[in-house]
């Protein structure tokens, strides 16, 4: 049996930790093909100098306009806390059912907890009915982790992960307002509550066949919810499994993301979208079966794959109505002001059983 959890909600009172950002000398994929998202370094985003933050403000806004996605480096948060994220979310991994179970998710509005296999049926389908029925046929074959455990220092480890996390989430999105040609600080008082998830997914090792099947992922095609998700791919250990696949907003067809060392995915999801009126591209992305290559063929066996999602939220009580700059003549509001708890309750109801 596979199990999930689930990592969510940690206020201010987090110690804060300081984190040196892992320097890239080389912004460059090498040989991976990133399927056209673009790679973007972070490193002037906090430059004293008006016109680097702007450029790096323009690469990060051309990137969301474009694919909805863009790999950024130096993010913030060095390699060596990300690897003992993982390692922490791994021994967790090795705790008896009984110890998951007990802290299971009960309720959207507070979306933590632990969530078995089955119950949780990521899709773009927001009918009642179609989503039981994905549920039933294809059910998403991976792990999430909740904030708790017995697992010695997790919980404090995790506490600070989750404010760096938010941190570089802040500076994303004063990128965001002023590649909008907004003022840096427009969302700040938008963003200050902290009121984010983190998600621990483990994708448990399995039959190859079982993904080969019409239909079946790991996770299924979707989108994300909110308004950006800070994704760190598996850890450098036997290589990267991988498995994320993005759709070619043009094309409609799926091709890889994989992870590229000293770099962080970050989508922009449906949240952010309905804010910039659209013009932020909320893209289907969805987990699949690893390249062939990694596939144990005598077994049959597709390995484990580890991912650690930030889930980045406005203020629960914010009014998300669209941005200055994103609609006006020929260009009208096309979504109703909504608010965040709102808009994600909604959307969570309709995800879980």
């Amino acid at each position: 049996m596979f199990f999930c959890a689930r990592v969510t909600t940690f206020r201010a009172f987090a110690r804060r930790l300081s984190v040196a950002s892992r320097s890239l000398a080389t912004m460059s994929a090498g040989n991976v093909d990133t399927s056209g998202i673009p790679i973007v370094s972070f490193a002037n985003s906090g430059s004293l100098l008006f016109a680097q933050r702007r450029e790096t403000a323009r690469q990060v806004v051309d990137g969301f306009k474009s694919t909805g996605f863009v790999y950024l480096g130096n993010h913030g948060i060095s390699e060596k806390v990300v690897q003992e994220a993982f390692k922490r979310s791994d021994e967790f991994f090795q705790l008896p059912f009984d110890k998951k179970q007990a802290l299971a998710w009960e309720d959207p509005r507070f979306n933590r907890g632990y969530v078995q296999q089955g119950r949780e049926r990521v899709a773009n389908s927001q009918d009642e009915k179609e989503i039981a029925r994905l549920r039933a046929s294809v059910p998403d074959y991976k792990n999430m982790w909740p904030h708790e455990s017995d697992v010695p220092g997790f919980r404090a480890f995790m506490l600070e992960f989750f404010q760096t996390c938010h941190e570089s989430h802040v500076r994303v999105m004063r990128a965001v307002a002023l590649g909008l040609d907004l003022q840096e600080n427009f969302l700040q008082d938008k963003i200050n509550a902290q009121d984010h998830n983190l998600r621990l997914m483990h994708y448990p090792a399995i039959k190859s066949d079982l993904l080969h099947n019409d239909g079946q992922a790991r996770a299924g095609a979707h989108t994300d919810y909110w308004t950006v998700t800070l994704l760190f791919q598996d850890p450098a250990r036997d290589g990267f499994v991988g498995g994320l696949q993005v759709q070619n907003p043009t094309t409609k067809e799926f091709a890889p993301a994989p992870p590229i060392p000293g770099t962080v995915i970050i989508n922009t999801a449906d949240l952010l979208a309905r804010w910039s009126n659209d013009l932020f591209r909320s893209t289907l992305h969805r987990v699949v079966a690893p390249p062939f290559k990694l596939i144990n063929e005598g077994e049959g066996i597709i390995p484990k794959r580890q991912s650690i999602a930030f889930f980045c939220n406005p203020n629960f009580n914010a009014e998300i109505s669209c941005l200055p700059h994103c609609f006006g003549p020929g260009n009208p509001m096309k979504y109703d002001p909504v608010t965040t708890e709102e808009y994600i309750v909604r959307r969570l109801r309709e995800t879980y059983l």
